[in-house]
């Protein structure tokens, strides 16, 4: 009996891993699991040199997707913003949206914090791990800061908020200033907007060729995705062990139970307020959920959270084509709250006590810095440079959190791609479709 239904299920499972993308990624992340173990030092069959050889290797498929996805994100998203925009209809829909969206990505961004500061002092993962036995184990006798000093001061805010607005916005293209290429993208959309249709349709056109193209490339690129998952998670645990990943056990257990309760926050928002039922909604989420996992990268996702969006959870283009690409950007609270936790744990195993001022300053810099922060792997790592100075936490502390931080990024960018589904959900059941004009209704 066994036997047959074991007959059964494995032609279901074969079909289920050929034709299903998070599938693949999920076997793929086992098997560069197993192998990472088996080239690692725990095993000790593979010297270390040869193994680093095998890895790199390995990892070739990860850095050509992720320079794929690198090459094509920023004229996508120039041109999905524009198009989601103009979606709108009138600049008094936009304005609604606009501000509606912005307020609501700083209000989640802020729950997010809350969060982390809630598990991180209740939890205190880093008095787990004893400071010396760690860096020694690290085999750190330096205490030359990994990242240079940039000093942070409010000062430097209205200089910061200037400079958002492009001088040479080809310049901003060239250097992929996401924050300065969607202000760029808002001033087109609101000209054309404001323009006769005759006028701007053409120029609607071409940015609809142009998304239609970039997302044609992306999907070539997706076909990287199972092998880009082994060859990165065989190279993380041959590098870093098994031993160090149960050393830091706490952090990471931390930064997910915050992670997960920002993700019950979203769910509440999708019962609640958009009204839609859980399981199924979930259900619909997954494919993008899994592919944020797996990819670390929001920015990679977006053209399958688009797809998502419109095709399975219905909402309108005008909405999901404003909200997800400004979310890949903006829209970033798992990243804020793994962030907080983050600095609390260094904090906590360099025994430096944080005043409520300190705190509070810690937030602000954490919620700026995750608003401005790319939507690319391993970002996060250097942005929280910043808030560490803020806090006054020496910043060398960082290379005791390179070695997990790849499975940390993992977990926040599936969050914030929640986040940006959510937010479509939300805004999908507040903002009425634009009507028609009488002589466009009559042609439909």
């Amino acid at each position: 009996m066994v036997i047959k239904s074991f007959k059964t299920i494995t032609p279901q499972v074969t079909y289920l891993i050929k034709k299903k993308l998070w599938a693949q990624v999920l076997v793929a992340l086992f098997l560069g699991l197993l192998l990472g173990v088996f080239l690692g030092p725990e095993v000790g069959i593979v010297e270390k040199d040869t193994s680093g050889i095998i890895t790199t290797w390995l990892s070739i498929p990860a850095h050509l997707f992720l320079k794929i996805i690198q090459m094509i994100i920023v004229p996508l998203i120039f041109a999905s913003i524009i198009r989601g925009l103009l979606s709108a209809g009138t600049v008094e829909q936009l304005r609604t949206m606009g501000i509606s969206v912005a307020l609501y990505f700083v209000v989640t961004t802020i729950i997010a914090l809350g969060i982390g500061i809630l598990v991180a002092t209740i939890i205190m993962p880093g008095s787990f791990i004893d400071s010396a036995s760690m860096l020694e184990s690290l085999d750190i006798k330096e205490t030359e800061q990994l990242v240079e000093n940039v000093e942070f001061s409010f000062m430097d805010v209205p200089e910061q908020i200037i400079g958002l607005i492009p001088s040479n916005p080809l310049t901003s293209f060239m250097s992929g200033e996401m924050l300065s290429i969607i202000i760029f993208a808002l001033f087109v959309a609101v000209a054309m907007i404001s323009l006769p249709k005759k006028k701007s349709e053409p120029i609607s056109d071409i940015l609809e060729s142009v998304q239609d193209v970039t997302m044609k490339v992306v999907s070539w690129a997706m076909r990287l995705a199972p092998f880009a998952a082994f060859g990165l998670m065989a190279d993380i645990v041959s590098k870093v062990g098994l031993d160090a990943l149960v050393g830091l056990g706490a952090y990471m257990s931390t930064v997910v139970i915050g992670l997960f309760m920002m993700m019950l926050v979203y769910i509440i928002i999708i019962r609640v307020f958009a009204r839609r039922p859980i399981l199924s909604t979930l259900k619909i989420m997954k494919d993008p959920l899994l592919l944020a996992f797996s990819t670390s990268s929001s920015a990679a996702v977006m053209p399958v959270s688009l797809k998502t969006a419109e095709e399975k959870m219905k909402v309108k283009p005008a909405v999901s084509q404003f909200v997800i690409p400004l979310g890949a950007t903006i829209n970033m609270n798992g990243t804020a709250l793994y962030q907080i936790v983050a600095v609390f744990f260094l904090a906590q195993l360099f025994n430096i006590e944080l005043s409520p001022t300190t705190i509070i300053l810690i937030a602000v810099t954490a919620l700026m810095a995750s608003i401005g922060a790319p939507s690319a792997p391993g970002a996060g790592i250097v942005i929280l440079s910043s808030i560490l100075l803020a806090a006054g936490v020496p910043v060398i502390g960082i290379v005791l959190l390179l070695g997990v931080d790849r499975i940390l990024d993992m977990t926040r960018t599936m969050v914030n791609v929640g986040g940006d589904l959510t937010a479509c959900l939300l805004f999908d059941k507040r903002i009425k479709a634009p009507k028609l004009p009488p002589d466009e209704k009559n042609i439909q």
